[in-house]
């Protein structure tokens, strides 16, 4: 069975391993989706944070089911390969991260703030972004020079994740 009318050639049925926070203990890059409402965001973000090396992805409730077909499908199988865990943004604190939240207006340049060290990086909702009173611990911004008010969540999310990468291999 498949949910659409043309489906790629190789269908599998694959159980559901539901990851808690104490999987992340460890973890020294994560990537948070608060309230991520499009499938195809949220599964570009597993993504993109998978193929940059993150440890795994908290999505918050509110957010898409991770297991929606749509976001399965624009993962490209990086939601097999990391955990994927549903908690809210003041259960993070209990990992020891310092909660790094992007924004459009504010913060710090994503390229000079030091992303070495065990962070987790939240991006907020489409339409809404994040909270201005977020529990983070500072605010990023990724720098643009265009009309554009703000990047697509799911291309903020790849730019910082591999700005996160390059910073870890230099």
């Amino acid at each position: 069975m498949a949910t659409t009318e043309h489906p790629q050639p190789v269908v599998a049925v694959v159980r559901s391993r539901p990851a808690d926070l104490t999987e992340l203990a460890a973890a020294t890059f994560v990537v948070v989706g608060d309230r991520i409402a499009d499938p195809g965001n949220a599964g570009t973000i597993l993504r993109s944070a998978e193929a940059a090396g993150a440890d795994g992805v908290v999505l918050t409730p509110g957010s898409v089911d991770p297991t929606n077909p749509k976001v399965v499908r624009a993962s490209a199988g990086a939601l097999f390969h990391l955990p994927v865990v549903v908690a809210d943004l003041d259960a993070l604190g209990s990992l020891g991260l310092t909660l790094v939240g992007a924004s459009s207006h504010r913060g710090r340049n994503h390229t000079d703030t030091d992303l070495t060290r065990r962070v987790a990086i939240v991006l907020g909702n489409e339409a809404h972004g994040l909270a201005d009173d977020a529990p983070v611990d500072e605010w990023i911004t990724v720098a643009h020079v265009g009309r554009s008010e703000s990047l697509n969540v799911a291309m903020a999310a790849a730019v910082l994740c591999f700005e996160v990468a390059r910073q870890r291999r230099a």
